[in-house]
């Protein structure tokens, strides 16, 4: 284990280096950048919902003010303009919906989508129905620069990218008056007065490129910000109550990690005794991770602070899924392979006590399950953030209570943690009864409107069987053994992790083989 403050330290350029490799600008994050083929497919359904309403509207206003004209039923060269933006927008929506679209074409398809945009405005604000036979040269403000300050905001393009496709955008208003006047709808004047009238347009494509560069200028920050020591944060992997979780890839060995950190808001949020307490718990984690060794156990790289006072640890990325995921989508589990899984766990959890430790929150969310390897089906353990000695319940323990850091979930809880008793090991395997009942049923052991209400169930109330709970065939011994384990004290249940994992070894059933798991996650996760 390298020392925190090294990890945090970026290496140094050689002056040969700075004179040979010219700097290139960071890149945006993948994940920012994917946020924009959302929008993009926002933007697409609402324009497609415009471009149908305003001529609709348009002939209706006109039918209320001229109720004797029939030519509210005509259609328009607006109309045709406007239906074809609306395939656009359509084709632009589908063709967006499709996962794996490079963000950087993307970008540059959103440009192209404004263009286009700008193109049908500038057409109907002069060839449609609005048009007259001569004009005042007034100085006006068209859609086109409103729509362009939008895409300016959703697209984070380089400024001179937008600079380049503003600048055609604009030019659409003098052009669909140059076009008007070819067709002899109306005169303006010299060609001087297309552009005099549409500066404003050019006023704010200025004001676009702007925002273009802010913006820009932002994400590159956040880029920056996510270099983390020797390691480049990609996308976001997901939040926990304690922290985030990124991608990260080691900038020489370029291998995959999972960085969590603390999340910034935990710390504002909380002052005195209470941040110390989120600081303590996070660099807890990480130091009872980092001394347990077993396969089952998700490995710990390095664990450090930035500088400017982030807490965050390495760990390997997984393939998988968590089993509250896999409950989720593919419903309750057979009994043979819910005990291949709980065994991998005893596995892990036999370990830390061995070493003093209580995991404390065993869930299916900290229970993941994937690929090893040429291992399928392989469990880690994740998220010792709550690990803690081998005791009683200590002033640093009420005082996370206290501060809204509950330790444990509620639907998982064993009755001496909801006490505040003694807490050890068997804890942790009343957890894992709770665990095996949820992949057995689908279903938790008790529920309740408030958690308050899970917990008193815990303490007071008899499960249910799952076997009781479920049409999947469940074997009488599994059954009893995972009501042991949901015992109210502590001394009817299995007294270690090792006991448990042999008692469901002596269960009379056929294993679940490797055969099986790789057909499994060939059809259901083949990526």
């Amino acid at each position: 284990m390298t020392q925190a403050k090294l990890i945090c330290q970026r290496p140094k350029e050689t002056p040969a280096d700075s004179k040979s490799a010219p700097k290139q600008p960071r890149r945006l994050p993948a994940d920012l950048l994917r946020q924009v083929s959302r929008r993009l497919q926002i933007i697409a359904l609402i324009g497609a919902g415009l471009w149908f309403l305003a001529p609709a509207l348009a002939h209706f206003a006109f039918h209320a003010l001229n109720p004797d004209d029939p030519r509210w039923t005509e259609l328009q060269a607006s109309d045709v303009i406007a239906a074809a933006s609306i395939a656009v927008s359509l084709a632009l929506y589908f063709f967006l919906r499709k996962s794996g679209r490079n963000p950087a074409h993307v970008m540059d398809l959103g440009l192209a989508y404004m263009v286009v945009t700008a193109f049908a405005l500038g057409l109907i604000d002069h060839i449609g129905p609005v048009a007259r036979q001569s004009v005042d040269v007034d100085p006006m403000i068209s859609w086109v620069g409103p729509v362009i300050l939008m895409f300016a905001a959703i697209v984070p393009a380089p400024p001179v990218k937008m600079l380049l496709a503003g600048l055609i955008a604009v030019l659409f208003d003098p052009l669909g008056m140059v076009l008007a006047r070819s067709a002899g709808m109306y005169e303006f004047g010299p060609l001087s007065n297309a552009f005099l009238m549409h500066y404003p347009s050019f006023l704010l494509l200025g004001v676009a490129v702007v925002i273009s560069g802010a913006v820009t200028r932002l994400g590159q920050q956040v880029t920056k910000e996510r270099e983390m020591g020797s390691y480049r944060l990609g996308e976001l992997l997901g939040r926990g109550g304690m922290g985030e979780v990124y991608r990260a890839t080691h900038r020489m060995l370029a291998r995959p990690a999972a960085i969590k950190l603390i999340r910034p808001e935990v710390l504002a949020e909380r002052s005195g005794g209470s941040a110390g307490l989120a600081v303590t718990r996070f660099r807890r984690e990480a130091e009872a991770a980092a001394n347990l060794r077993s396969p089952h156990t998700v490995e710990l790289y390095d664990f450090g602070v930035t500088e400017d006072g982030v807490l965050y640890f390495v760990m390997e990325l997984l393939q998988g899924m968590d089993l509250e995921t896999l409950v989720q989508r593919e419903g309750p589990l057979p009994a043979k392979r819910v005990i291949h899984i709980l065994r991998q766990v005893c596995e892990s959890l036999e370990e830390a006590h061995a070493s003093g430790l209580v995991h404390r929150d065993i869930k299916p969310a900290n229970i993941h399950v994937g690929r090893l390897g040429l291992r399928q089906d392989f469990v880690k353990v994740l998220d010792f953030g709550l690990v803690k000695s081998v005791g009683g319940l200590t002033g640093e323990d009420s005082m996370a209570t206290a501060a809204g850091l509950t330790p444990g979930t509620p639907a998982y809880m064993a009755p001496e943690i909801a006490l505040g008793q003694e807490v050890d090991g068997r804890a942790d395997l009343y957890a894992l009864g709770c665990v095996a009942y949820y992949l057995l049923t689908g279903t938790l052991v008790f529920e309740g409107s408030a958690s308050l209400q899970v917990i008193a169930k815990h303490i007071q109330e008899d499960p249910v069987p799952p076997s009781q709970r479920t049409e999947l065939e469940i074997d009488p011994a599994l059954d009893r053994l995972v009501l042991s384990c949901l015992t109210k004290n502590p001394e009817g249940r299995p007294q270690t992790a090792a006991e448990l994992d042999r008692e469901l070894g002596e269960i009379q059933t056929e294993p679940w083989s490797q055969e099986e798991a790789q057909r499994w996650w060939r059809q259901h996760q083949p990526a």
